[in-house]
């Protein structure tokens, strides 16, 4: 098969992968182009394309194609035997795979074999030759068997495909792992559109079974929650502690009570520091009417709260004192505003010609409207209070 051959049948099979790919590495370029040649020898100046001769794979990338799907359909068949399959087993097919894609690519592990971090650092230094398909197993593999070091490693070094993400995000929610489900948001922000799109569309209208998936997101909030709400009341903690606890147990309140399952989940979205702003423009263009409504109706229910409670703010020592993580994927005021603002930004003409919108834009309008006169106002006593600084200042002097 010609190099055209191949690069015509992969884009024309790109939307219909249902197995391993014949390449599911980065090829090594350096070898393959260097043999190529001319297939004619009086070349035409005018053509834009010559055809070419001695496309072939270099023995060390044939190598590692064929090692990988030897893995692969060994993992896989290993997986469909849930019985008698552990992390033992796992380790054991494993460790030795990727020690070979090392030995292969001439990748040196700088560790001893012994040490407990030894696979991790096998996968942060060859994962990346594993393959897409190979790596997407391994992380199914990792969640079924509930590694979650191995999880976070293979997020961490985007060693997952995008196409595996939606899956990803659905096996983390079903395992309750609220900590690597906003990681993986976070790095899916590195990726790019279509992996912060995917998970956009996935919680703002779940299916009946994603929804049922999603419960233990729920518990994990509440959980966290009443354990704020439990120190609040301790008199044994310190004054200090006690403070952070009685702002986190407001915080947490906010962030649980009339949200459902689906939006707790949101919040891992809109309060990650990673997530780009041009990125979530984008996606949040790409939604169609009802999952438009869903992202207003969200960001309306934080408007009303933060109205409603305007003591509440962030927790930043709640999650090192305290052990109260959640308290740092709540979404904070002007994270909720620059939202609302990208939404309008974005989608201002199409909101106001259709009435569905209307209801809802015009009370979070009253929300907004009201939001704004406490910060002018605050900021007005902010102003008074540096300007009487300065003066105290002067007079000292």
């Amino acid at each position: 098969m010609s190099l055209l051959q191949v690069i015509t049948k992969a884009s024309a099979d790109s939307d219909h992968v249902v197995s391993q790919s014949e390449y599911p590495i980065i090829l090594n370029t350096d070898d393959i182009f260097s043999n190529l040649k001319p297939a004619l020898e009086n070349l035409d100046a005018t053509s834009l394309a010559n055809p070419v001769t001695g496309w072939q794979l270099s023995q060390s990338d044939s190598q590692l194609i064929d090692s990988g799907k030897k893995f692969y359909t060994k993992l896989k068949r290993k997986l469909k035997d849930h019985s008698n399959f552990n992390k033992d087993g796992f380790f054991e097919i494993l460790i030795p795979f990727l020690e070979k894609i090392g030995h292969k690519a001439g990748i040196a592990v700088g560790i001893d074999s012994s040490d407990a971090a030894y696979t991790r650092v096998l996968i942060e230094k060859v994962g990346f030759s594993m393959g897409r398909d190979v790596a997407g197993l391994v992380m199914k593999a990792c969640i079924s068997l509930e590694i979650w070091d191995l999880v976070e490693t293979l997020i961490v070094n985007r060693i997952v495909d995008h196409s595996s993400y939606s899956d990803l995000v659905t096996s983390l929610v079903m395992k309750k792992r609220s900590d690597l489900l906003s990681l993986a948001i976070q790095y899916a922000s590195d990726f790019g559109l279509s992996e912060l799109l995917s998970i956009l569309k996935y919680f703002l209208c779940p299916s009946k079974d994603a929804y049922s998936c999603m419960v233990n997101v729920r518990k994990g909030w509440e959980s966290q929650a009443l354990l704020a709400i439990e120190m609040a009341s301790d008199k044994n903690l310190s004054e200090k502690k006690s403070q952070i606890a009685k702002d986190a147990s407001i915080l947490l309140m906010l962030a649980h009570d009339g949200f459902l399952t689906s939006e707790l989940c949101l919040h891992y979205l809109l309060a990650s520091p990673t997530v780009d702003e041009a990125i979530l423009t984008s996606a949040i263009s790409k939604l169609n009417g009802k999952e438009m409504m869903s992202l207003i109706r969200y960001l309306g229910k934080w408007l009303r709260k933060y109205e409603m409670f305007p003591q509440a703010g962030p927790c930043p020592k709640a999650s090192s004192a305290l052990g109260l993580k959640a308290c740092d994927w709540v979404p904070k005021l002007e994270d909720i505003v620059r939202c609302l603002g990208l939404v309008l930004d974005e989608n201002f003409s199409s909101l106001v010609l259709h009435p569905g919108f209307h209801e809802e834009l015009n009370s979070i309008g009253g929300f907004a409207a009201s939001l704004a006169s406490e910060a002018k106002l605050s900021c007005t006593v902010a102003n008074v209070i540096e300007n009487l600084r300065t003066q105290s200042k002067g007079e000292q002097i």
